[in-house]
């Protein structure tokens, strides 16, 4: 599995080997993961948000897969969909992988979700995991989640 290169994008973290996580990355950012090795591109923000039209043909042109799970707000936050998470990144050959949404959040609380009920961790673990992935302003409704 091949590192995550380091890239300047908002809220950008390295959780997981081979994962970067992150915020919106403006056009030339996405340019510039794929340009740095970046396979595999997961936009989690919903339907209408800013540049989800546009992201799919320009991943497209960049040679990169994409794959869109839309996360609609804390609706969005659910085991279906960490589960389809968990599966685009199964694939160790399609890594380096960048997962982003507006700010980060929405991935971390999916990256929690998928430890919690995917992986088998415990809360605590699970959070952990969470806000290394950038989990922030969703952790009450996350913690419910998991505990629930």
């Amino acid at each position: 599995m091949a590192d995550a290169p380091r890239i300047d994008i908002y809220e950008a973290r390295y959780p997981f080997p081979g994962v970067m996580t992150a915020g919106q990355p403006t056009p030339a950012q996405m340019k510039a993961a794929v340009e740095a090795g970046y396979r595999l591109l997961i936009n989690l923000r919903g339907h209408g948000e800013v540049d989800v039209d546009e992201a799919p043909g320009r991943a497209e042109s960049l040679g990169a897969t994409y794959v869109h799970i839309p996360v609609d707000g804390p609706s969005g936050v659910t085991v279906e969909n960490a589960r389809r998470l968990a599966e685009a990144l199964a694939d160790a050959d399609a890594r380096p992988a960048m997962v982003y949404c507006g700010s980060s959040n929405r991935v971390g609380a999916l990256f929690a979700l998928k430890a919690r009920f995917l992986d088998g961790a415990s809360v605590d673990e699970a959070l952990e995991q969470g806000r290394a992935a950038g989990l922030l302003g969703l952790e009450g409704y996350v913690r419910q989640l998991l505990q629930g």
